[in-house]
């Protein structure tokens, strides 16, 4: 079994790839978000070359080589563009075994998977944002929310004056005290500033404080992880596996939290949650979105010791595109995801898609 062709599929906001062998079998995968143009371009220049020729089953060793040949090009977009190929590729050898990719990945530890209520919002104003919450908790049965404080990378400096005091307490007024509340800085504080921050959270018995200083400022978050009882969470930036191994055993988060585009695709994800694993914390992946990406970051959660926690699921309705992906589309229930056994990724796409999608070639000679 030989790959023979890897094609995009470019749409605004996101570009599927399939890949196709000559034993007519094919898998669909996807890039990262954001910029896809370019991802489509690296993914085409950079990675499909590597792989076109190739079995599959050395998906490992092709991962390797790629990263290797480009090592002087190991950023973001790299990664990107290898996450769409590598995600292909494992819907391709599930439909050839007839297995769900989390079998692939060493069998389901969990197939129904809890899920937080994740809102992307800080123009809301915190009575808006309870209300919201409080809905969703009442509507799909969410145990956990997640809410936006601070301004984003905007050191010490809130989207609006006195939001984050404001908002903390009015949602734990809201939710009662049955519902698990987390909160994401994005890079908003200073060491000193996030560690204020975090004790009036855990005043308020606040679940998780996420990214609370600049992501690449290790040392700082350190500080913050040293200085409160509350778990400090991050890593969702990083897509260096060494890294994120510093950091582990630093201590300088509790909760690691990669994100399977950002990273380079599941392999990588998953190496991740063998090192949290081994550290004895939780891995809670990043994932935003409700695009394909949602549903790779779900089999590896499904195989995954490490990640028992709750997972994210974005609430704000303002992406109607990614539901014109894929289908059938994960829904939540009672608070959780179920993960069908369907062979692959289990899912198809979406001909409207297809139709629409610019597409993009390349082919083994």
């Amino acid at each position: 079994m030989k790959i023979i062709r890897i094609e995009t599929l470019m749409a605004p906001k996101q570009a599927v790839v399939r890949v196709y062998t000559d034993n007519g079998l094919e898998g669909i995968g996807q890039t990262a978000m954001r910029n896809e143009d370019i991802t489509v371009s690296i993914l085409h220049r950079m990675v499909a070359p590597a792989f076109l020729g190739q079995d599959p089953w050395d998906l490992q060793v092709l991962i390797r080589k790629t990263l290797k040949k480009h090592y002087k090009f190991t950023g973001t977009f790299l990664y990107r563009a290898l996450c769409g190929v590598e995600t292909a590729l494992w819907d391709l050898l599930g439909k050839a075994t007839e297995q769900p990719v989390y079998r692939l990945f060493g069998g389901a530890i969990r197939t129904e998977i809890p899920m937080y209520a994740s809102s992307l919002s800080r123009t809301i104003t915190p009575e808006q944002e309870a209300q919201r919450m409080k809905d969703m908790v009442d509507t799909h049965g969410f145990r956990c929310v997640k809410i936006k404080i601070g301004g984003r990378m905007n050191q010490d400096i809130d989207e609006w004056p006195g939001r984050t005091e404001q908002i903390i307490p009015l949602m734990r007024e809201a939710l009662g005290d049955d519902i698990d509340i987390s909160a994401d800085a994005n890079s908003a504080f200073s060491a000193h500033h996030a560690i204020k921050v975090g004790r009036l959270m855990e005043q308020y018995r606040y679940f998780h404080f996420e990214e609370p200083c600049p992501f690449d400022e290790i040392e700082n978050t350190a500080l913050v992880a040293d200085a409160l009882d509350i778990p400090v969470a991050g890593g969702e930036q990083d897509n260096s596996l060494q890294h994120i191994k510093r950091m582990i055993e630093r201590r300088a988060v509790d909760i690691i939290q990669p994100d399977v585009g950002y990273i380079g695709g599941p392999s990588r994800l998953r190496r991740v949650t063998e090192m949290a694993d081994m550290a004895g914390i939780p891995c809670t992946p990043h994932c935003p979105n409700s695009t394909l990406l949602q549903l790779f970051t779900l089999h590896v959660v499904a195989a995954a010791p490490a990640c028992y926690q709750y997972q994210e699921w974005r609430t704000d309705d303002n992406q109607p595109w990614s539901k014109e992906i894929y289908e059938p589309m994960l829904e939540v229930v009672d608070g959780k995801v179920k993960l069908s056994d369907r062979p692959g990724w289990g899912v198809v796409l979406q001909p409207e898609y297809v139709k629409k999608a610019e597409i993009h070639v390349s082919q083994a000679d």
